[in-house]
């Protein structure tokens, strides 16, 4: 078989592979001896290492190679794999925030009840912002949970307390968030980034 035809099966197969993969496993699917693709991928070694405009190298690791980046190209790639930001808050979130904010406590029945939808999700989302937490259950059946606002939503939204929230009727609610979202979007996800680390 011709040598850049090897190659190119080589590379594929350690490309789709991932992660490391044995040389007996490379022989098995290249139809090749052992012999013939550790040269094969020696010589791809040494012509991946002397083109600096290459990204990627062959390395060896125990009885198997893998293909992996350049290590100069470290800063480059280690972004990829660094924690996204949080995102801002959805309309949704801040929906289900001003609602348990201006009824705390509450349950999400009730908070489903006034949004008309499921706020299932909203909820969540609010408990890993630590803008909302849980606050015992209501002596009714089915003791559903209560939910009020913690801390970290006066502080993320710069209230004192309660009686510094902005006072109007519940049906103003998402025409307010709506004028307001884009201002506190920024300082919200900036807020629980640095202070959360969640």
């Amino acid at each position: 078989m011709d040598l850049k035809r090897l190659e190119g099966i080589i590379e594929g197969i350690l490309f789709a592979a991932g992660d490391k993969i044995s040389i007996e496993k490379i022989c098995e699917l290249a139809g090749i001896d052992k012999k013939a693709a550790k040269l094969v991928i020696n010589n791809m070694i040494v012509s991946y290492n002397n083109n600096s405009s290459r990204g990627i190298t062959i390395r060896e690791i125990g009885n198997g190679y893998q293909l992996c980046s350049k290590p100069e190209l470290y800063d480059y790639i280690k972004a990829m794999f660094e924690p996204k930001q949080k995102s801002g808050l959805s309309q949704a979130a801040f929906e289900t925030l001003a609602i348990i904010a201006y009824n705390r406590p509450i349950t999400k029945a009730k908070i489903e009840q006034i949004r008309g939808v499921n706020s299932d999700s909203a909820v969540t989302k609010l408990i890993e912002r630590n803008l909302v937490k849980e606050a015992g259950r209501l002596d009714a059946p089915g003791k559903p949970i209560l939910y009020e606002t913690t801390e970290e939503f006066f502080r993320s939204f710069g209230y004192k307390s309660d009686s510094d929230l902005p006072i109007f009727e519940m049906n103003e609610i998402p025409e307010v968030l709506e004028s307001t979202e884009e201002a506190n979007d920024e300082k919200v996800d900036r807020d629980i980034n640095e202070n959360s680390q969640i």
